[in-house]
């Protein structure tokens, strides 16, 4: 790699809603198809795609009059988008505005069949949906088709025990079914072994703060294909990099 400095490529010209701009945006992905990014533009509650191209100077509305969050796409290339205030994840075609609900969809709640402002999600092969159902504190596993959610990480009320979470955020599984969650507000990144009753902590928990093994509010993760993951750290306006065993 070796660059210091980031270059923009997508809203250059500060925040608004024109198609060169964006506002508080909170997730991306690259669609590799079209090779262009896709991009969560929360405060304009739109997902946008601008294309990968040098002289790009605006992206195009894919998606409006959504309060958008996270957002995945399969291998099909369908798109997979989170909406804080519907309390669910609907799966859309490129092209399409109306969607079909995979996750959620009930309404605000704690059932199993509900979502409470859902972030970020991430979706397999078989085109299973995991979510980070933040305010309830847990992790859902949602099989294509289903009716309601298993919880695969959390859902034993808010706290820092290794059976808990507190408002997790990024999401990352592993082809064995090992989920990795910011688990933000407990300033921590957990795994979750696939069928656990309980995490462990893999990097954090160390408090809230700038130090190199702290973080302030944890959000999206990924990993690299040298296993290297990831890590937004939010309110220390950086993204950190751990090597994971």
């Amino acid at each position: 790699m070796g660059d210091t400095n980031g270059q923009v490529v997508a809203g250059v010209n500060g925040e608004g809603n024109r198609l060169d701009q964006l506002y508080r945006p909170t997730d991306v992905l690259i669609d590799k198809e079209t090779d262009s990014l896709i991009i969560c533009d929360q405060i304009n509650r739109r997902f946008v795609r601008w294309s990968r191209r040098s002289g790009t100077t605006q992206g195009e509305i894919l998606i409006d009059n959504i309060d958008c969050y996270g957002l995945a796409m399969d291998d099909q290339s369908y798109l997979y988008i989170s909406d804080t205030d519907k309390h669910e994840v609907k799966r859309y075609q490129i092209g399409d505005k109306n969607g079909t609900i995979v996750a959620g969809g009930n309404g605000k709640g704690a059932g199993l069949n509900q979502l409470n402002l859902p972030t970020y999600i991430f979706v397999d092969q078989q085109q299973t949906v995991y979510v980070s159902d933040r305010d309830n504190h847990r992790v859902m596993k949602w099989n294509k088709g289903a009716k309601e959610g298993i919880v695969v990480a959390g859902g034993q009320g808010q706290g820092n025990a290794l059976t808990q979470l507190s408002y997790p955020n990024g999401l990352f599984v592993d082809t064995l079914g090992t989920i990795y969650v910011a688990d933000s507000w407990n300033d921590r990144v957990m795994r979750w072994p696939k069928g656990a009753k309980q995490g462990t902590v893999i990097v954090g928990e160390n408090g809230s703060g700038a130090g190199a093994n702290q973080f302030n509010y944890p959000g999206g993760l990924c990993f690299d294909q040298q296993g290297n993951l990831y890590v937004v750290d939010h309110n220390n306006n950086r993204v950190q990099r751990f090597s994971i065993e």
